[in-house]
């Protein structure tokens, strides 16, 4: 047992207290306030007092309450049992909680954040006398039917491994120990990790690897890599926790952390509800199979939203160390940063733009740069993926957080309100977002298809150019335009209504694989080359966007499985002979080409919405 020390409380402002006796406490160690031992952090030393944070709603707290110290600092239990379990910000188990207290969390209540009774079948891959260094694998267990947990040595201890029992355990029971000149270490399935240290690995590399999420818009415009870092901000209403839900729900990744930061209790519901009933369609498993959730709502402690994405970064780390593919959700950092600015005002920091912390800008990196593609001290390969909405107030991306945010990351996914308005989902713009993950994965995606790069640039060019265009046709009308850049306007909508657009409701279009992305805009790329060729044969972009096959192209997306690409084929096929059809009704080299006005109504062209 670590030295208790014990001091009382002299001034309480409120989740900010400052306390006095407390004599050899460091920084973010743990403290104990009042009578309920509620949990708190220091996060100031000062020459004659200590200041607390407090983590929990310390209503009733006055001066001259008791405060206690084991001098540890705020740690989470790293071990078998994570997987579909939900927590609050300090690693509380909230369903624990809900059966001990009912709807609302009792101050003060402390539960473990594992089951201490469990057992769990640990099976060794190595044995005793062998020598042992940090982070290596020394056994296995099944957490979960897609989890298989490896037991790690402790980062900091090594030498000679003197005992290791396989069999039935709980995380209190030694499995092994280990003698090294320290002293002899004794381990056991669980072991507390610093949230605010990030775990050691051997060697940081570059990310090359997509993380492939099924959404068209990020996969094949906009992609991410594992290991890589991403932004989603958005206004109210413009969809970002729904695209993190999707991005949770059918990304590649082997485990989800999802971090619930200040956002509304019912976000969290939706999480809680449908995962256990989704199926992973790579393993027929439910996804909650492979999800850690961490729930600071906005009716919880705003304290507690500061250290919960650090909660979530940590168990993220544990499982990169044993060489999984970890991506974290969290959402949203913009609350989260809300909060820093309410404790650094009751702290009396001096306020930077818009009442923000002047630190805002080293806690955000500290966060984003948790995440890598690593070399573990293992010597497996592991990464951890962060993708952090953002909440900027009336979509105003100039404010700090977005602005800050943008520095650190290398993905940027803009979601913008009148495609959300317009009910086109994901609502992430082709014109605002960026990334440069590209030369990272291009590799990997010209493995899969030699042409991708030149097809994703080909596409984006002819959204450029519709971007363009559509502040002339706001002028003067699109039939004042000039058939190709008309075709263009016709081609663009197409993109959008049958690629950029995605149905997270419809039983196919929900996750659209890599194969069929690519197959897809090869499709609406022909449909633009051949389109051209036939304006200057003379065919009018009416004829061409009243055939069946082209009408029938926006539903490609909800009709053709991943599984049953030769159906694209088939219908290339049926594209070429429609548009052969048109060409031959018109005599070679004649250029008198001709639109109808209105021919560019993309409800009646596409077959869509726009």
């Amino acid at each position: 047992m670590d030295e208790m020390i014990k001091g009382r409380v002299i001034a309480v402002n409120g989740p900010i207290v400052k306390a006095v006796g407390l004599d050899g406490i460091r920084m973010y160690d743990i403290a104990e306030v009042g009578p309920d031992r509620l949990i708190g952090e220091v996060i100031r030393l000062l020459d004659d007092a200590t200041v607390i944070q407090v983590y929990e709603d310390n209503t009733g707290l006055r001066p001259g309450d008791e405060v206690v110290s084991y001098c540890r600092p705020l740690s989470v239990l790293l071990g078998p049992g994570l997987i579909a379990n939900i927590y609050d910000g300090i690693q509380r188990p909230l369903v624990g909680i809900s059966e001990a207290c009912g709807s609302y969390i009792k101050k003060g209540i402390k539960l473990p954040p594992l089951d201490e009774k469990r057992l769990w079948e640990f099976h060794p891959l190595v044995e005793a006398g062998a020598r042992v260094h940090p982070g290596e694998i020394i056994g296995e267990l099944q957490e979960s039917p897609l989890v298989v947990h490896k037991v790690l040595i402790p980062p900091g201890i090594s030498g000679t491994l003197t005992s290791i029992i396989d069999g039935a355990h709980t995380i209190m029971d030694e499995i092994y120990t280990v003698e090294s000149d320290a002293g002899i270490h004794h381990g056991r399935l669980a072991e507390y990790w610093p949230v605010r240290k990030p775990r050691p690995n051997r060697l940081r590399k570059k990310p090359h690897i997509p993380l492939i999420t099924g959404q068209r818009v990020i996969d094949f415009f906009f992609p991410i890599a594992r290991g890589g870092t991403a932004a989603i901000p958005g206004g109210f209403g413009t969809g970002k926790t729904m695209t993190q839900h999707a991005l949770a729900k059918w990304c590649n990744a082997d485990i989800i952390v999802y971090i619930g930061c200040g956002e509304r209790g019912n976000e969290m519901t939706d999480v809680l509800t449908d995962f256990p009933k989704l199926i992973d369609e790579r393993n027929g498993r439910p996804l909650i199979e492979r999800t850690v959730m961490i729930a600071n709502t906005s009716n919880m402690p705003v304290p507690a939203r500061e250290v919960s994405i650090y909660t979530g970064v940590t168990i993220a780390e544990y499982y990169r160390d044993m060489g999984y593919s970890v991506a974290v959700m969290a959402d949203s950092t913009s609350r989260w940063a809300e909060a820093l600015r309410e404790l650094a005002s009751r702290l009396g920091d001096m306020p930077a733009e818009e009442g923000f912390p002047p630190y805002l800008a080293t806690r955000l990196a500290e966060f984003y740069e948790r995440a890598g593609f690593v070399e573990t001290l293992s010597g497996q390969d592991g990464d951890i993926t962060i993708i952090g909405a953002v909440s900027p107030p009336g979509g105003d991306f100039s404010e700090p957080v977005t602005q800050h945010t943008s520095r650190f990351v290398r993905c940027f996914w803009a979601l913008d309100k009148g495609l959300a308005d317009a009910r086109h989902y994901p609502s992430i713009s082709w014109i605002d977002s960026y990334t440069e993950y590209l030369p990272d994965i291009e590799n990997w995606w010209k493995n899969l298809d030699s042409q991708w790069l030149a097809v994703r640039n080909e596409a984006m060019s002819i959204l450029l150019e519709d971007n363009r265009l559509q502040q002339v046709v706001k002028l003067v009308g699109s039939d004042a335009l000039p058939p190709v850049q008309q075709f263009v306007l016709f081609v663009a909508e197409m993109i959008k209504n049958a690629f950029l657009q995605q149905n997270a409701f419809d039983p196919i279009d929900k996750f659209c694989s890599p194969e069929k992305q690519i197959k897809l805009l090869k499709v609406i790329l022909e449909l633009h080359h051949r389109g051209v060729d036939l304006l200057k044969a003379g065919v009018t972009v009416r004829e061409i966007a009243a055939l069946d096959v082209v009408s029938q192209m926006v539903r490609l997306k909800s009709e053709v499985p991943n599984q049953d690409l030769d159906q694209m084929g088939a219908y290339s096929n049926r594209l070429a002979h429609g548009l052969d059809s048109l060409m031959s009704g018109y005599p070679e080299g004649h250029a008198d080409a001709r639109c109808d006005a209105g021919a560019l109504d993309p409800t009646k062209l596409a077959g869509g919405t726009a």
